[in-house]
């Protein structure tokens, strides 16, 4: 367990000691009513950073500059009731923290290489951030990617194209490690694994990047991957897979032995790929698109369902109606696809809100993932497009669908024993009845959730961890008040219910 979470755990049991597990004032008394199930609904966002698409704005800014922006990022999505943000922290060979393996990305400071000044840790500043606000922060990586087409500044002498060119082959106007290489496999493993040590994220994430998406030289013929050395030792060892196969078992090898080294470093961290939206064209029948299982050698429905990640966001970019890249169709087939019960939230594209689609078809994705059984939640693409309250999507989200607050879908495979029922206090002073609550036992809580009644209706709110009181007006106390401990897998434990008999 990390310093800072074994002090505050410490803390917390200390003042638990001085809570007293059931109220005796104030009116209220323990009750055995149930409050209302808690709702649960992933409700992610990738915040980009290759090209300065997402954050920081642009490449260049002040250290003061880029933190405002992020703290913008991250207060917009507590305003809109999201849970999880997804940030890139490796778009190409390059890192958003200070790294042993890679150089300081240009999207910071315009040039590869050179560090933030006055200096940060963009990461550990994104995490302390995210957290405070109760959401959670998937870290997401590229893990082939060496060098993309909108890179502007020299590369770093510490960038792997200079101290392993060996591993690296120009294709198009791109720069990409070979997964034919065991060492890529190798190196790209250690940069996640350095994160997933270093700091308190969530989660880890992969896009649709594996092998790159085709490309075709000026007379418009398509470009061949440049694999010959790594595929010639794999025949000269005796291989016998064809070259397709190969390629397939070189990425499906990467994500298992991924999944495993992070499990065994951290199991409470979550894994999550969102690949090409189709898996084949004619799965099912009536799709048609790229053939992401030849063309980028992503073989993702077995991923799935080898329960190879703990959760699976395929990008569902397309609209309802057309019929060969239907949203509806393609959710459907891969949650028949989720065979381990793995978390299926797709991801859906506020992004192309314009002159062809309105705020309303993103609605009504969602309004679709919400009736399809196996699915949880939805990730946005992309946080630009929130930004600017794009087709006022952030006021239909509010207004239709976000209406209350949600807590992440449990990972019951992850961790199943979750914290115990919390310890309560209340005191009246100065005209508001106050609240203060702490853990009962050594199981860490990662969120507070408080739901009150008032008549009829049930108000829900989710604290942070490290928030532990709520103070109300005398004249509006609430007349059942229940407490219940989440645990970093979102397990629920027990609630602490109190219901008030005498308003004296």
């Amino acid at each position: 367990m990390h310093l800072f979470a074994t002090a505050a755990l410490l803390n917390g049991l200390l003042l638990a000691a001085s809570l007293p597990t059931l109220a005796s004032t104030n009116g209220y008394v323990p009750s055995s009513m149930k409050p209302p199930p808690l709702p649960r609904e992933f409700r992610g966002v990738w915040v980009a950073t290759v090209g300065n698409l997402d954050w920081p704005s642009q490449a260049g800014l002040t250290t003061q500059q880029q933190k405002a922006e992020l703290l913008a990022i991250l207060d917009r999505s507590a305003q809109l009731r999201l849970n999880a943000i997804l940030l890139q922290v490796r778009p190409s060979c390059d890192a958003f923290y200070p790294s042993a393996f890679e150089p300081w990305s240009e999207y910071l400071t315009g040039q590869m290489g050179r560090a933030p000044a006055p200096y940060y840790d963009p990461l550990a500043f994104a995490v302390e951030q995210a957290h405070q606000r109760g959401l959670e922060l998937h870290a997401w990586f590229n893990p082939f990617r060496a060098r993309h087409t909108k890179a502007r500044s020299p590369v770093a002498a510490s960038h792997i194209s200079q101290t392993h060119p060996e591993l690296v082959k120009a294709y198009g106007a791109s720069l990409w490690l070979d997964p034919g290489e065991e060492a890529v496999h190798e190196y790209s493993r250690g940069v996640i694994l350095e994160v997933v040590k270093r700091y308190d994220i969530d989660g880890v994430h992969l896009d649709d990047y594996f092998y790159p998406y085709p490309e075709k030289d000026g007379r418009g013929q398509a470009l061949a991957f440049p694999d010959q050395t790594s595929w010639q030792r794999y025949t000269a060892a005796g291989g016998k897979l064809t070259r397709e196969e190969w390629r397939r078992d070189n990425v499906d090898r990467f994500i298992q032995r991924l999944y495993q080294a992070i499990k065994a470093e951290k199991p409470f961290v979550k894994f999550g790929v969102s690949p090409f939206g189709i898996w084949r064209p004619g799965f099912p029948p009536q799709i048609k698109g790229l053939d992401a299982y030849n063309q980028l050698s992503a073989d993702s429905r077995k991923w799935l369902q080898q329960g190879w990640v703990d959760y699976f966001a395929p990008q569902l970019y397309w609209g309802i109606e057309p019929r060969e890249q239907s949203y509806p169709a393609l959710l459907k087939w891969w949650a028949d696809q989720n065979v381990k019960q793995r978390h299926l939230w797709p991801g859906d594209s506020p992004a192309r809100i314009g002159s062809k689609r309105a705020a309303g078809e993103i609605i009504n994705q969602i309004r679709l993932t919400r009736q399809q059984p196996g699915a949880t939640g939805n990730i946005h693409w992309s946080m630009r497009a929130l930004l600017v309250n794009r087709g006022e999507i952030d006021d239909a989200l509010l207004k239709e669908l976000y209406t209350q607050p949600a807590l992440v879908p449990a990972s019951p495979w992850l961790e199943n024993a979750p914290p115990g029922a919390p310890n309560l206090q209340m005191e009246s002073a100065q005209a508001e009845l106050r609240l203060r609550w702490a853990q009962s036992d050594v199981r860490p809580v990662w969120l507070w959730v408080l739901q009150t009644r008032a008549g009829a209706d049930w108000t829900l709110e989710i604290f942070a961890r490290q928030h532990t009181g709520r103070n109300f007006t005398l004249g509006r106390k609430p007349e059942v008040i229940a407490l219940t401990a989440i645990d970093r897998s979102g397990n629920a434990g027990s609630a602490t219910v109190f219901e008030l008999r005498n308003n004296n």
